[in-house]
Order: C-alpha cells, then sequence, then structure tokens
C-alpha cells in the first residue's frame, strides 16, 4: 500500500520522541485518523496501552476527539517552532487551545498494572478498558510536560524537509538533527542534491 493510504500500523509514524507529536504527524502527508480502525492502531503503536488491549468499544466518536486535540496541541507546539500554522502566546486561538488541552488533561490516565505474564514474569497490562476521555488525557498532558519543560521544549524541531510539516524532539547529540527522519526526508534531501551535483556536472 503506497505512503498516505496507510490502514496499517506500520504505515503510521512514531519517531517524533514524544506521544503527542506522534499526534501531530499523523496529519502527514494526509489525513491518517480517518476510521477507527487506523485510530486503534495509533493508539497501540504509540504505547498510550500495552499490545494486545481491547480496544473494541472505541466508536466513530474517538477519532473526532483526537483529531480536536491535536488541532489543539498544533497550535502551542507549532507556535513554538515558529510556523504560520500555530499561534502566539496570548492570542485568542492559543488560549483556546491552552484551555482545552488543560481541561482533557485533568481526566486521570488509563491505570496500569503489573500481572504475570505467560512465562511468570511480571508484564503491564491496564486494569479494564481504557476509555477515550482517559486516553486523551495521557495524550494530553505529554503536550502539558513537554511546553513546561524548558529542557525538551529547546529540542523542539521543524523538519527541514520540503514541505514537511513534523515537529521532533531533537535529542541528538550536539542537537544537529535536520530531518524528521533520515530515512524519509533526509534520504529525499540526499537524493535531490545528488540530481542536482549530476545536472552542473552535465552543464
Amino acid at each position: 500500500m503506497a505512503l498516505g493510504t496507510a490502514t496499517a500500523p506500520h504505515e503510521l509514524r512514531f519517531d517524533t520522541g514524544r506521544v503527542c507529536l506522534d499526534l501531530l504527524a499523523t496529519t502527514h502527508p494526509v489525513e491518517r485518523l480517518d476510521s477507527v480502525e487506523v485510530l486503534r492502531a495509533w493508539i497501540t503503536g504509540s504505547g498510550l496501552v500495552p499490545p494486545g488491549t481491547s480496544l473494541v468499544h472505541a466508536d466513530p466518536s474517538w477519532p473526532v476527539a483526537f483529531r480536536e486535540l491535536r488541532g489543539c496541541i498544533a497550535l502551542l507546539v507549532r507556535g513554538r517552532v515558529g510556523r504560520p500554522s500555530g499561534a502566539a502566546p496570548g492570542t485568542p486561538s492559543y488560549d483556546l487551545a491552552l484551555a482545552r488541552v488543560n481541561d482533557l488533561a485533568r481526566v486521570a490516565p488509563p491505570a496500569p498494572c503489573a500481572v504475570p505474564g505467560d512465562d511468570g514474569l511480571l508484564v503491564r497490562r491496564l486494569d479494564g478498558p481504557p476509555g477515550r476521555a482517559a486516553l486523551l488525557a495521557a495524550v494530553a498532558r505529554d503536550a502539558v510536560d513537554l511546553l513546561t519543560d524548558p529542557v525538551a521544549r529547546a529540542g523542539l524541531r521543524q523538519c527541514e524537509g520540503d514541505n514537511c510539516p513534523i515537529v521532533y524532539l531533537d535529542t541528538s547529540r550536539g542537537r544537529r538533527r535536520r530531518w524528521c527522519s533520515s530515512e524519509v526526508c533526509g534520504n529525499r534531501e540526499r537524493v535531490a542534491r545528488h540530481r542536482r551535483r549530476a545536472a552542473l556536472t552535465r552543464a
């Protein structure tokens, strides 16, 4: 299946360094959270729930709620990296987005517990099926943690790839990471550089 028509977990991105930023990445290159099935895959792939957690109770209201939270986080985060799609602190849109994220973060996130696995070793499980509000709270709390941590906030970067809107947390040595993914945007940039050099040589 081509990139951009994802319905499988392996076609979702989980390489931004934070759950809330992984949620932002679900808009690129097209809307990913367009079905309950894909949202279930994202929730599991992002680590919000342990593998094997049942999410059969998720209904069509879930993608709508996650997309709403994503829009609020986008305004807060993209304003920090100087993107036009962000909002400046103190503006009405920023204040509304911040209030909504704070409101969602007030709910208790899913409660984990340790249970013996098949091999007798302890594994993480949830104490019951996670509700929509609890999962939204986990993402909202991650956004609050990110935006209130000066060290993490200083590591926010906008991908330098052409037309790539992905924001990631740069934890590389020297803070010199340029792309959301070396394999995706980084590789595209290397190929483009090679083509430009080859064109100059031919000229």
